[in-house]
């Protein structure tokens, strides 16, 4: 079996040591010859990838190389994957993203929403410099981005790069809600066969089975609306926020139990109730700032510290396995059913047919061959298309460089669904993102003044 050359691009981030911990997991499944990670800011790449180094000299002898960089020629020459999860602006306008919704009233959410419009319209151009410089030293390496918010992402590659077949957007909510399952039955997520359809942060499983075809939704529901429903993955797993939204799960399906939710449906269905339970000074990015931020440059200074992980607890982490696990099978042409990100083209055959929609696939070296989903139900027809509206239109902004088209995505999107709030929220946005937005910020400017 071939080993890859692994590039990890934002090679600094807090998930970057649990993927070194998957990696060293599935070393079987996806064997490496080189890591490379790649990072524009130095200083905060250097100290996760030296733990990162002497994690991987104890763990995984047998890999022959562990780099890491600033130059993007030698980031990416060479390399047969590369995996993006970059997050422009940081974690200061993640916060920035949550609270200015909020002070209006509406949802503060990272990838919902208004917080998901501003992060999104940051992440755009710097994915496709991203994808850009990629192509410019390797040319066929495969590309799979969770870049979040992944939905908007993945609308604006898809323009951007419509002949690029080895580009795949990814998230791994759906497997983190699956690993629920799995505990919920007492099997492992990769005994589970899901039947899903949606777009990114927002969609349903109709079903699940395992691997001997059984159908195990029954079961499944019976247990959450019985039992509950806890998060199972060792990221999340003792996270308050993240227990009160598998808690949300119960409520989600006991006013719409023909099927399994995405969590993150609850910001959609339930927009008043996600408010009331936000802390303006407390969001989830000052909770991560405070929380996995300081513990991961902790345990890192640790493992530099003793130059060894004698003293340390590390975890392997769904996020990471699933992204190796997928990487796999496109590598080494398996076949095998993971959920992802993908053009519809007759998929969900009542949506438009360049929708981006996340559903299962098998994935092999000649791509993803995503299964059929035919027809789908008014009520998710109806909410899908209206999240893709404001996808679409939020992409068109940023092409454009358009306020009307900002102002007609939040207004379509269910977070807000207002015009005076709407309009309120864009032009807080606006100010507090004129770094990043320097044209729109400057247009702005000259329309209020004029």
């Amino acid at each position: 079996m071939k080993k890859q050359n692994l590039t990890i691009t934002g090679g600094g981030s807090t998930y970057t040591i649990g993927m070194i911990m998957s990696l060293i997991e599935e070393k079987k499944t996806f064997p490496l010859r080189s890591i490379t990670f790649y990072d524009t800011d130095a200083g905060r790449q250097e100290k996760i990838a030296r733990a990162s180094e002497i994690i991987l000299k104890e763990k995984y002898p047998e890999l022959e190389t562990v780099s890491w960089t600033t130059d993007k020629k030698e980031a990416y020459e060479g390399a047969d994957f590369v995996f993006v999860q970059i997050r422009t602006g940081g974690l200061k306008m993640r916060e920035q993203d949550e609270q200015i919704p909020l002070r209006h009233g509406r949802v503060g959410q990272e990838t919902c929403g208004p917080g998901g419009m501003a992060y999104g319209f940051r992440s755009i151009g710097d994915m496709i410099d991203v994808v850009n410089d990629i192509r410019h030293y390797a040319p066929e390496a495969w590309i799979l981005n969770y870049t979040n918010p992944a939905a908007i992402v993945a609308e604006a590659l898809r323009r951007e790069f419509p002949e690029d077949n080895k580009i795949l957007n990814i998230c791994d909510m759906p497997a983190a809600i699956m690993v629920s399952y799995a505990k919920i039955l007492g099997r492992e997520i990769w005994d589970l066969v899901p039947e899903y359809f949606g777009l990114n942060h927002f969609g349903w499983f109709t079903d699940i089975y395992d691997k001997e075809g059984n159908r195990l939704t029954d079961d499944i529901k019976r247990a959450i609306t019985e039992d509950g429903f806890i998060p199972e993955d060792s990221e999340i797993v003792n996270d308050p926020s993240w227990i009160k939204t598998f808690k949300q799960v119960e409520t989600m399906l006991s006013h719409f139990p023909e099927y399994l939710p995405n969590t993150y449906l609850q910001y959609y269905l339930y927009p008043s109730d996600m408010v009331e339970k936000e802390e303006i000074d407390n969001t989830r990015a000052r909770q991560v700032i405070n929380g996995r931020e300081k513990r991961v440059h902790t345990l890192s200074e640790q493992i530099i510290e003793d130059n060894s992980t004698e003293n340390v607890e590390l975890e392997v982490d769904i996020h990471g396995c699933y992204m190796i696990r997928v990487a796999a099978s496109l590598a080494y042409n398996r076949g095998e059913t993971y959920i992802v990100i993908v053009e519809n083209n007759g998929i969900i055959s009542n949506m438009p047919s360049d929708a981006m929609v996340e559903v299962p696939a098998a994935l092999t070296s000649r791509g993803p061959k995503p299964f059929a989903v035919g027809e789908i139900k008014t009520f998710y027809k109806g909410l899908m298309e209206g999240q893709l509206a404001f996808e679409k239109l939020v992409v068109d902004a940023w092409y454009e460089q358009s306020y009307d088209k900002l102002m007609q995505a939040l207004t379509l999107n269910r977070t807000v669904v207002d015009a005076p709030a709407a309009k309120a929220i864009l032009d807080d946005l606006i100010e507090a993102n004129k770094d990043f937005w320097p044209e729109l910020y400057r247009s702005r400017q000259e329309a209020v003044t004029s």
